[in-house]
Parts: structure tokens; sequence; C-alpha cells
């Protein structure tokens, strides 16, 4: 019975888990908590992964393994392979300017010229999470620093990286080799810098992108493995010391690609994921092209695309909400199902961190409809669930603008299995709602890419093995059309910031 372990490097923690290589059963589980905060020492991920392991019993007979992680985040390395700099997340909005200038001066000055010139090179136009934002704020604030670049990865790839027992010198068994850095399509597909259409379809990066950001294209990028093409073995330190061969590497995956894998999506279904940040998802047989900027148009883990609209602003919204009425996950759900649909007309636009999805970084919350009759707090719990559902509804209205077929609707995340945001989604996205068993999607995404390596070591066309997922819960469209036209009147009326 040969195991496969899964790694999620997410924004909040880290979370692995240990399953069953050919039945997707799962044997055991470990999490370790990282530190808030939009710039990170890498190094917390390292420690964070360490501690995760060892509360999951170890990894020392697992045969293969793979990290699905927080995109778009930059690690910057130096020639010794030393993290330069705090890392910086993709929620961090720092380089909303430099997204514009990117995007301009693609376009010979011209911003919707330039826009639809980004997506079509990579599928995005830029906005702050975007890595190479990242990168020309780096030249433009930090140029020492930048000048210091020899690598640039993402978390997932540098958590590979010090996996396979490289790192700075004195600190991993292997050293600094840089070009043993690897990465997967669909976390490439999220830098800025790669077309994972290019090359008649294999892929490749766009240096060009890559100097205009940077100034520079002569740094080492993670070498782009296929779907089940295996990155090396992990060091017996950390995993696989017990298994003939040692444990497999798998490529890894973007945290949404990774989720998409482990629920196993097919064109059709569609993700709409509630964590840290909001996403609705859906896999296509090729990317799209949107100028508009509302959908992101990335590659998935198996070779296929994985379209999103991504908002900032997602869970946090519920919790400002907690916070604000001194209540409980279970008390602020009793709140909002206690008000009608529409909120008898108070309207939260939940741009509390800036927002992404539309493109508004420095755009404040609003809050509309405050009369007598709505100041109470089971109006102000509706208001919040409601207005953080509909930019969530946005997205797969853009969705469906660009062709992408809609046959069935998933919620996920920790936010999902609250009853308000489950029967709230059900009128606010006008579609029935499936509820898989809660699980980690993204940890159970890359356990079985991992499982996919290890398979193709037998037979090199093996498929993805066949993990099943349960839903526990299917609700009935239960369309209130007042919440999204309320929405919509004042979606727009925004502080700046």
């Amino acid at each position: 019975m040969p195991l496969v372990a899964g790694v999620d490097t997410s924004t909040q923690s880290c979370k692995i888990v240990v399953r069953d290589a050919e039945t997707g059963r799962l044997v055991r589980s470990g999490s370790a908590k990282h530190p808030d905060g939009t710039s990170i020492d890498p190094q917390h991920w390292w420690d964070a992964f360490r501690t995760a392991a060892q509360e999951a019993g170890g990894l020392d007979d697992v045969a293969a393994i793979a990290v699905g992680g927080q995109q778009h985040g930059l690690v910057a390395l130096d020639a010794e392979g030393r993290v330069i700099r705090d890392a910086i997340l993709w929620n961090d909005t720092r380089s909303a300017p430099a997204a514009e200038d990117l995007v301009r001066e693609l376009g010979d000055g011209d911003r919707a010229t330039g826009a639809q010139a980004w997506a079509d090179a990579v599928g995005s136009v830029l906005v702050a999470s975007l890595t190479v934002t990242k990168l020309r704020w780096l030249r433009d604030a930090e140029p020492e620093n930048a000048a210091r670049v020899a690598a640039v990865a993402l978390p997932h790839d540098w958590l590979t990286w010090r996996i396979a027992g490289y790192g700075p010198e004195g600190e991993s068994p292997l050293g600094p080799r840089l070009d043993a850095l690897v990465t997967d399509r669909s976390d490439a597909s999220g830098t800025g810098y790669y077309d994972a259409e290019g090359a008649d379809g294999a892929g490749e990066y766009r240096r060009d992108l890559l100097r205009l950001a940077l100034g520079r294209d002569d740094v080492i990028l993670p070498r782009v493995l296929g779907p089940a093409e295996s990155g090396g073995v992990a060091h017996a330190s950390v995993a696989g010391s017990g298994v003939d061969g040692g444990a497999l590497i798998g490529p890894g995956t973007g945290d949404n690609a990774g989720a998409s894998l482990g629920l196993g999506m097919e064109p059709g279904d569609i993700a709409v994921s509630i964590g840290t940040s909001g996403v609705v998802s859906a896999v296509a047989p090729r990317r799209t092209a949107d100028g508009t900027g509302a959908i992101n148009g990335f590659a998935d883990a198996t070779g296929n695309a994985l379209m999103l609209a991504v908002t900032l602003n997602a869970a946090r919204v519920l919790d400002a909400a907690r916070a604000v009425l001194g209540v409980d996950v279970d008390e602020l759900a009793r709140l909002a199902l206690a008000a009608p649909a529409g909120a008898d007309g108070l309207v939260l636009v939940p741009y509390l961190e800036g927002e992404r999805t539309p493109n508004r970084p420095d755009a404040t919350g609003t809050l509309h409809g405050i009369r007598l009759a709505t100041s109470t707090r089971e109006h102000l719990a509706r208001a919040y669930v409601e207005g953080m559902l509909c930019g969530l509804a946005d997205g797969l209205d853009a969705l469906r603008s660009q062709g992408v077929p809609v046959q069935r609707v998933m919620l996920i995340g920790g936010a999902a299995q609250s009853p308000a945001v489950q029967q709230v989604a059900a009128q606010v996205l006008g579609t029935p709602v499936s509820i898989p068993e809660p699980g980690e999607y993204v940890a159970d995404g890359a356990a079985r890419q991992a499982a996919w390596v290890l398979a193709t070591t037998h037979d090199a066309g093996a498929p993805a093995p066949a993990w099943s997922t349960t839903v526990t819960t299917t609700l009935d469209a239960d369309p209130r059309p007042v919440v999204r036209e309320q929405y919509a009147a004042v979606r727009d009326i925004v502080d700046p910031g």
C-alpha cells in the first residue's frame, strides 16, 4: 500500500495530508500556522512545513510528495540561494501602480490596447497580485535588491526546492543549486511572464515580459514540469527515507489548480471557493484572453486551462462582520438568516482590502441604505454575507460572458460550511449549489498529483488516479433578483481610498 503526501502551503497555514496512493483514503494529516501579513520571510513556510510533517506522523514512509501553494508570491533569491527580502504575497497591493505602468507600456501608452496585449500574451490583464508587477516594484523601489536577484521562484517552487534538499549553504544538505528549481504550468501561468499556450501548446517563458518588468532577463526561472513529471527525489532527511529509491517529488500546483484536481473538476464544473480570497474557477480545454481583466486564463494541473475570477475579499468579510457584531460563526449565520433577502436595502460593497476583480486596489468598503429600519444586527449580518457573495456572483457572470459552460456549481472553502453562506449562495448565484464534503482540497489535489507521478513510474501514460469526492448537500436554485439588483446599483459608487 504505497502512501503519498500532499502539501498545501497557503497564505494562512501549511497543511499536509498522507493518503493511500491507490484509493485516496486519508491515512493521517497535520498542520501548522503561518504568520499574518502580506510580506513574509519564507523561512516561516519551511518551519511550518516541518511542524506539520511532524504532526502528520512524519513522512519517512511516503513514496511521493507534491506541493500546492498560494499563487503569485515573489521569492527572490541571490546567487547563494538566500532569500533577498521577505516574499511579497499575492494579496499585497503595493505593486498596483507598477501593474498600471506595465499595462500601458505594452500598449504603447494606451491602456485598453495594453490590457488586451497582456491577455493575449499570458491570459491575464495585470493587477497587483501577479508576480511580474512585484518585480517591477522591486526594480523601482529597491534597486539594490533587484540587482542581487539571481533566481525568481513562487512559494510552492521554493518549498519544493527545500524539500529536495536545496537551499543556502550551511542551511541545506545539497546547497544552493538554483538550476534545480522546478515549477508547474498552473503556477507559472500566474506569474505574468509565462504563456501556457506558447510553443505550440507546450508553454514557454516570455523573457521579453520579464525584461520589461525587471529591466533584465538574466535570472534563473524554475524548470516547468509536465502534469505528472517528477521533479526529482525528496531529501531523505525530509521524506521517503523508509521507501526504496526515496520519495518522488511532483511538479506541484498553484492552489486553485490543486483544489480543482482535488475535487476532480471537469469542463462544465465551477468551483466557488471562499477562503482568504474568493475564487470562481472553471476548467476548459483552452484559456481565455479577456482584455477586460475580469477573468484570468491560467493553466490547470492536468493539461487543461483554468479560468479564474478572483476577489481579495472573501472569508475575511465574514470575519469583519463577526468582529463588528461581537459574535461567533454560528451566531453570525443565525443573525443573517433572520433578515430578509436584500436586507431591506442595506448593501455592503465589501472592498475591505481594496479589490482585485474589479481592479480597485485602493478602494474601501461602503455600506449603503442605512436607515433606522436597517440598523439592526440581523440586517448588518445579512448585508455582509450578501455583499461577499455578490462579488463572487459577478465572477460567475464574467465566466459565462466568455462562453464558459456552467453545468455544476460547487461551493468550497471554510466559509462554505456556514448555513447562511449556503442558503444565500443559492439565492445570489441563482443556480443549484453542491456542497462537497469538507476537505483540504489543495492538499488533496497535491496528493493526487503525487500519486499520478508515482503511477507513471510503472506506466508512462497512466491517467490521474480516479479518487472520488462526495457531495453531501445539493441546494436547489432559489433566485432572489433583488439582492443582485441592489448590489449592481451601488457597486461602482466606491471610495477610491
